[in-house]
Formats: C-alpha cells, sequence, structure tokens
C-alpha cells in the first residue's frame, strides 16, 4: 500500500511538471517588475489601504501615470457689470487750523441806509415830506418809477431820495399829494402807489397846452409800508415837464393821526 501511494504522488509531480513547462513554451515572457517600496506605518500611524497602497506603485510607474490638464479661463468673459455707488462713508478727522490770511482790500462805501424809528415812547411822533423833480421824464417802459431830485422837508428821513419810496415808520392816517405839468401833445398818466398796488392815478389827455394836474389821497399805513410813484405807459407816448430853474413836479406827504397816541 506505501509504494502505490509512492507511485501515484510520482505521477501527480511529472504531470503538474509538464503543465508548467507547456504554460512556459505557449505564453509570453514578461519581465519582472520591480515593485516599489512602501513605507509601512509605525506603531502610532494608522495602516495605510492596500487601495492606496496599489495607487502608488502605479503612479510610481509612467507606463500608468496620468497626464496633467491645464484649463485655460478667460478673465473677460467672467467679468460682471459696474456694481452700484457705495454710501458715503464717515468724514475724516478735522485738520489743523491754517495760519491766517492777510488782510483784504477796503470795499467801496455804500448808501446811506434809512433812518430808524422814533427813538424814545414819551416824544410826539410826526411824519411829513415834500420832495420835487427838475428834470422832465418820458416813460419808456410799460412802467417806470419817477426819482425825485430836490427836497424841501424830509422829517426824520422817512422819504429816501435814492429810492423814491416814503417808508412809514410811524403808522397812522396820512394825507399824500402828488402835482405834475403835463407836456404839449404828450399823455400824462401816473399811479400813486402803495407797496406794489396801484391806489390812485393821476391822467390828463394830449393837448396842444400843457397843464398842472394834480391827485390827492389819505391813506392808513401800517409800519414797514412804502408809498411811492410810477408813470404808466399805453400806446400813446406818456410824459411829465419841468425845468431845471423851476420846480413843476411835486409830492408830498404828512401824518395826520398816529395809531397809538
Amino acid at each position: 500500500a506505501q509504494l502505490k501511494m509512492s507511485a501515484v504522488f510520482l505521477l501527480l509531480l511529472v504531470a503538474t511538471s509538464s503543465i508548467g513547462a507547456a504554460l512556459e513554451k505557449g505564453l509570453p515572457r514578461r519581465e519582472a517588475r520591480r515593485l516599489s517600496c512602501v513605507r509601512c506605518c509605525g506603531p502610532s500611524e494608522q495602516p495605510i489601504s492596500i487601495i492606496s497602497s496599489r495607487y502608488t506603485r502605479m503612479s510610481s510607474d509612467p507606463a500608468f501615470s496620468v497626464p496633467k490638464v491645464q484649463p485655460t479661463i478667460d478673465i473677460t468673459i467672467l467679468k460682471g457689470e459696474k456694481g452700484e455707488m457705495g454710501e458715503k462713508g464717515y468724514p475724516g478727522a478735522v485738520g489743523k487750523e491754517g495760519e491766517r490770511g492777510l488782510r483784504g482790500f477796503n470795499g467801496r462805501k455804500g448808501q446811506k441806509g434809512q433812518p430808524g424809528p422814533q427813538g424814545h415812547s414819551c416824544k410826539q411822533l410826526y411824519a411829513a415830506f415834500s420832495v420835487g423833480r427838475r428834470k422832465p421824464l418820458h416813460s419808456s417802459d410799460y412802467f417806470q418809477q419817477v426819482i425825485f431830485d430836490t427836497e424841501f422837508v424830509n422829517l426824520y428821513k422817512h422819504f429816501n431820495m435814492f429810492s423814491g419810496k416814503f417808508f412809514c415808520y410811524v403808522p397812522g392816517i396820512y394825507y399824500f399829494s402828488l402835482n405834475v405839468h403835463t407836456w404839449n401833445f404828450k399823455e400824462t398818466y401816473l399811479h400813486l402807489m402803495k407797496n406794489e398796488k396801484e391806489v390812485a392815478i393821476l391822467y390828463a389827455q394830449p393837448s396842444d397846452r400843457s397843464i398842472m394836474q394834480s391827485q390827492s389821497l389819505m391813506l392808513d399805513l401800517q409800519e414797514g409800508e412804502e408809498v411811492w410813484v410810477r408813470m404808466f405807459k399805453r400806446e400813446r407816448e406818456n410824459a411829465i415837464y419841468s425845468e431845471e430853474s423851476d420846480v413843476y413836479i411835486i409830492f408830498n406827504g404828512h401824518l395826520i393821526k398816529p395809531a397809538v397816541e
């Protein structure tokens, strides 16, 4: 029985050798690949997985290397629209005060201002003026203010000769009168004004001879109101006459009764 077992083992050994030789002759022989060393883990490290170890060996072999791809991006395509302006920031710190500059040139002297109201309440209040004009005047504009050049009476300077207006400092009842000389063959049309509204009209039709024309009225004035004269031009030529030697245009006014006595 032992001899039979030995014979069977020898036959199997011979058959296995024959099959291995036949396979070596039939298949192409591959060169032995050198395996790269893989670092083993230390006592305090985690073991490396089989897949990671295999990837390390394959990546070191040129036959398994993967080409690197570097994409190119066009920045101009990705550029967006201009954004909105942000909120205004806080102002910065105040800088140091600069040196004081040189003194400038003196300006021109201004016109004389209007006098102030009556100073003492115990004094009796008065207001009166009488002014005239020595030069003739033609109305060149639709409305033209009449300026006077001669001062007869101007109590406390309540009448402004520069503007041609009476300024009411003492409220109350006032009496006003306007006297003019007409011009031959020319119309005479004037307004007696209270602030910016006409309250009376002085009118004379064109004639072959000149005449004196007048208008008068009383007004209840409040402090700060103004009374003045203006010419009103229509289709015809409007004018008033006067001479340097004589005064033909006169504007008068005075206080009759103050509002508070």
